[in-house]
């Protein structure tokens, strides 16, 4: 845990540690009689959306986790009874251990993600071989993640009490870092390698299930900014967007970091949602390193060369900074025409079901500014005119306080031949801004097109088309003139994926992705042409064991 930065901020930390824990003290005295099994964020859009979501939400494993329950607890409803339903496991019942956790409201999956990637042309030589090979290659990746879930009113008669446990442990190699050189990686399941804590919250419901508050140690892409119909999609912009990745330190509290927070979600009714989450903002800890612009300087202001090296500060997870700032999010949700739990008893056509969001953030950290550095002037000169009696000051990006965003969301099916088919259309699109002189993104879309059940006997397949755009910001493209190299724009991505459900516990996704201008096209590793298009083709499996 790093430190804070005086007495003053000590004391203030101490205070608004006290008001939250009494407030999430009242909280927790008031009714809980009242209150009901919690839902998660994509059971609930699952809902809404009449189950034209894809079967499995590629965002990162906690989702792909919750989108198996989501499933197991519809067939549970669907045949009527409370029994526990284990044919999404590869282990099954696991010589009844499971049944006997469910009977006492323990659950424990283990999700497993496994990736070939290949790039065919374009893309960068990595440093890791000396730049002396290519942009092209295969490529491995790999996550584990077990979980433990705890329903505490079937434990010891607590309703609507959740605590959740999770760990990770990825490997192999990153296509991205190695070759590619995108804002964002072309698999949102690539990581450093590493065995660690992922996450550790509690969850009580109240009012009914209208009102729930979750506390611990919890990573915010598995109910912020999320696009369902989007996270079809292996190219991790279509999960946690390239402008929050980015921008914010090492990513901000999303996969495969979290970040200790508290986050109040209320559902006054079946169409409206809002959320809030005050979040730390820096998982790693890493304020001097942890910004694009910080490692443009790094190789001679001494930056480390890795911004979101999750083996720098706290590898086992449990650094819990607190140190550098607070993230501040929040999202309204209207549902369009929710679905009927059951299709086959309706009367009345519902119309076709949409979800459409609006959020935003604020970040109270300092962030290093791409134009200036600390003495005023024009950062990118400094760089380019540096020589050994360069003052360190001149090399050292000024410090500007606090950055923002805001974003909105479109979930929209607009075609399904019948009521009861599981036949659909849908189309999703997704928008952020931002400021531009501390953000190396200031604006970003992404936007396609599923089919779901596109072949008879296929209900749970999904095929789709997305498309997204990334801009670089003004002030990254004012230091890039300054320092004389290649001026960034816009990075553009296409996907063509299709989610198969091979067995009723395991997926299998082929993906085909186009890259065009990498990083707005950035030079590569000889700073003299930029990063060539990429062609590259993937395949992604998802075993429940």
């Amino acid at each position: 845990m790093t430190f804070l930065d005086s007495p003053g901020d000590t004391q203030r930390s101490a205070r608004v540690l006290f008001i939250n824990s009494t407030l999430v003290g009242s909280l927790f005295a008031y009714s809980a009689a009242y209150a009901q099994a919690p839902q998660t964020q994509i059971e609930e859009d699952r809902a809404r959306l009449g189950n034209s979501t894809p079967l499995v939400e590629q965002i990162d494993p906690a989702t792909i986790r919750d989108s198996e329950r989501a499933q197991a607890d519809a067939a549970e409803k669907a045949a009527g009874d409370d029994k526990l339903d284990t044919s999404g496991n590869l282990l099954g019942n696991m010589w009844g251990a499971r049944s006997w956790m469910y009977k006492h409201g323990i659950s424990f999956d283990i999700q497993e993600v496994d990736e070939l990637w290949g790039n065919g042309t374009g893309g960068s030589a990595s440093g890791n071989d000396g730049a002396g090979g290519s942009g092209t290659g295969p490529s491995y990746d790999g996550v584990t993640m077990p979980t433990l879930t705890v329903d505490t009113e079937k434990l010891f008669g607590l309703k609507g009490g959740l605590f959740n446990v999770s760990a990770l442990q990825t490997r192999g190699r990153s296509i991205s870092q190695d070759h590619l050189a995108n804002f964002n990686p072309v698999s949102g399941f690539e990581a450093d390698r590493s065995t660690r804590l992922f996450e550790l919250w509690y969850q009580q419901s109240f009012l009914g299930g209208k009102l729930d508050v979750k506390i611990g140690q919890q990573d915010l892409d598995t109910e912020f900014l999320i696009s369902d119909y989007a996270s079809l999609y292996l190219n991790a912009n279509f999960g946690w967007p390239m402008a929050p990745s980015v921008n914010l330190y090492g990513g901000g509290p999303s996969w495969p970091l979290s970040s200790p927070a508290i986050r109040i979600r209320y559902r006054p009714s079946e169409k409206f949602t809002f959320m809030f989450a005050a979040a730390d903002d820096n998982p790693p800890g890493n304020r001097y390193n942890s910004t694009p612009i910080q490692q443009a300087t790094g190789s001679i202001s001494g930056y480390n060369s890795d911004p979101t090296s999750q083996t720098y500060d706290g590898a086992n997870g449990t650094n819990f900074n607190m140190g550098t700032g607070a993230l501040l999010m929040t999202e309204l949700q209207y549902a369009l025409n929710p679905q009927p739990a059951d299709m086959s008893n309706v009367a009345k056509n519902p119309g076709l079901p949409g979800v459409y969001k609006l959020g935003g953030f604020y970040d109270t950290a300092k962030f290093a500014d791409y134009r200036y550095n600390r003495n005023g002037g024009s950062l990118g000169a400094a760089v380019a005119n540096a020589t050994a009696a360069t003052p360190q000051s001149d090399l050292t990006p000024r410090w500007d306080r606090g950055n923002w965003m805001v974003y909105g969301i479109i979930d929209q099916m607009i075609w399904r031949p019948s009521l009861t088919s599981a036949r659909s259309v849908g189309v999703f699109v997704r928008a952020t801004g931002n400021g531009g002189d501390r953000n190396q993104i200031s604006f970003a879309i992404d936007a396609g097109l599923n089919l779901k059940a596109p072949f008879k006997g296929r209900d749970n397949d999904t095929i789709g088309l997305g498309w997204g755009i990334g801009r670089a910001s003004s002030g990254l493209r004012q230091f890039d003139r300054d320092s004389q190299t290649l001026v960034q724009g816009n990075e553009n991505h296409l996907e063509l994926t299709y989610q198969a459900q091979v067995t009723p516990w395991m997926v299998m996704q082929p993906d085909f992705q186009y890259v065009w201008h990498p990083s707005g096209g950035a030079p590569d590793w000889t700073g003299l042409r930029r990063v060539g298009d990429e062609a590259i083709f993937g395949l992604h499996s998802s075993i429940t064991f």
